[in-house]
């Protein structure tokens, strides 16, 4: 089997109708699904098993949280391929999956875009353009997680997603096995998912930026850190920075890394990191 979709839902009947039927309105037929609902009581359940018969596996029950629902999903699947779609989310139509898996997918990793749909800010596009992306900027942005299918022995290798965290796991779980594994990657240049914009990770601002610093904490090299500091030395002295751009390449270099940093990670969240790292030299 190809493809494991993993479902999880709590209280959205709604978007779980949505997604729903963007699956099972696909060409491509190479694929279980596996729904975990958290225990709802918003008549998700009934819903759930009013399609029972589209579903590999499906459960409603009280869980810890998103990451632990989707666990129970890797722990049950059997695909090659995993794609986490959660309620509310829906495939962008209904030939999607065949273009998708058209020709074999050898790499581990296979990633394309999302359509965010903001109730706020409104519609807007994610996920890096090429696999030319670099850890920082992984750690930074991460991948589109609705819109990547993982190869199911990447959680073998690297383990779960950690339940500890609430909204950034996955992005812990890519860097792992992107930088530190060397998973291979594929890029398809289309739209794959319509995601709602409206969930924890894009309404919990806090949150997410507490999470994304202890990521970047654990995982950013000190190296690169001591680096940016120092850059960032430069380029508040506007006559150090001068003369750096006549004869330092190195500060050339610098100046460089500091912009990209600057461009990818939130200002607070980058002034925590700067300073937690300062107290434990």
């Amino acid at each position: 089997m190809k493809l494991s979709i993993i479902t999880v839902n709590l209280n959205n009947r709604d978007g779980l109708q949505k997604t729903i039927d963007s699956v099972v309105s696909q060409t491509f037929k190479d694929f279980e699904w596996i729904v975990i609902d958290g225990g709802s009581t918003d008549g998700s359940k009934e819903l759930i098993e009013q399609y029972a018969d589209h579903f590999a596996y499906w459960v409603s029950e009280p869980d810890k949280g998103i990451y632990n629902a989707m666990n129970k999903g890797i722990k049950v699947a059997k695909g090659e391929y995993l794609q986490f779609l959660n309620s509310g989310d829906w495939l962008w139509d209904d030939g999607i999956l065949q273009t998708i898996f058209n020709e074999p997918i050898t790499t581990d990793i296979l990633f394309g875009h999302s359509l965010v749909h903001d109730p706020i800010v409104g519609n807007y596009i994610i996920g890096p353009k090429n696999t030319r992306f670099s850890a920082f900027e992984l750690l930074a942005k991460s991948l589109p997680h609705q819109s990547t299918f993982i190869s199911r022995r990447l959680f073998s290798k690297f383990g779960l997603y950690d339940e500890s965290y609430k909204i950034t796991a996955d992005m812990k779980f890519f860097y792992n096995a992107i930088i530190n594994g060397n998973a291979s990657l594929s890029y398809i240049n289309c739209i794959i998912v319509n995601y709602d914009g409206s969930g924890i990770s894009n309404t919990d601002s806090s949150l997410c930026q507490k999470e994304t610093e202890r990521v970047f904490l654990e995982y950013l090299p000190v190296r690169l850190l001591d680096d940016f500091i120092a850059a960032q030395d430069v380029i508040l002295n506007k006559g150090i920075i001068d003369r750096c751009r006549e004869t330092e390449k190195s500060n050339k270099a610098a100046i460089r890394l500091y912009n990209t940093m600057m461009r990818y990670l939130p200002t607070r969240v980058l002034a925590q990191v700067i300073l937690n790292h300062r107290k434990k030299k």
